[in-house]
């Protein structure tokens, strides 16, 4: 039986870094249902405080979620977790960018809170590894 999956990221800030990485990849965030979420909170299954406001729109503080435009990728969960990153990853995303692109996405990217930790190549194929605002790693390609 195959499974699918989505990718979670740990963060202490998920909202502002899925927006970071909305704008990263050129995907949308998910839309939040003030709705549900108000329900949720009336009939008591959620408090005020699992909620908060971003971007003037209630929210879960919990986490955030970003969606490829056409639905065919992966969905990408920014999950809230009390602590910073502290180690490297052992599992990262690589961003296929195009060989002729990879060096304006790392300048936009930089420009926009990234950091570049190294350049690689193996053979004709080039990437540079950046990490995101929190220090998550991602490879450009």
């Amino acid at each position: 039986m195959a499974h699918t999956f989505q990718v979670t990221i740990d963060s202490t800030a998920p909202h502002p870094l899925a927006d970071w990485w909305a704008e990263a990849l050129g995907w949308e965030r998910e839309p939040t249902d003030e709705a549900f979420i108000r329900r949720m909170v009336d009939a008591g299954h959620a408090t005020e405080a699992d909620t908060m406001r971003h971007d003037g729109q209630l929210v879960w503080t919990a986490g955030a979620a970003i969606n490829h435009p056409t639905g065919g990728a992966p969905r990408v969960l920014f999950q809230l977790v009390p602590e910073p990153k502290t180690v490297k990853n052992r599992v990262h995303l690589d961003v296929r960018v195009g060989p002729e692109a990879v060096d304006a996405e790392v300048a936009r990217l930089t420009t926009r809170g990234a950091t570049v930790l190294h350049e690689g190549h193996q053979g004709p194929h080039r990437w540079v590894t950046i990490a995101d605002p929190e220090g998550n790693e991602l490879c450009l390609t």
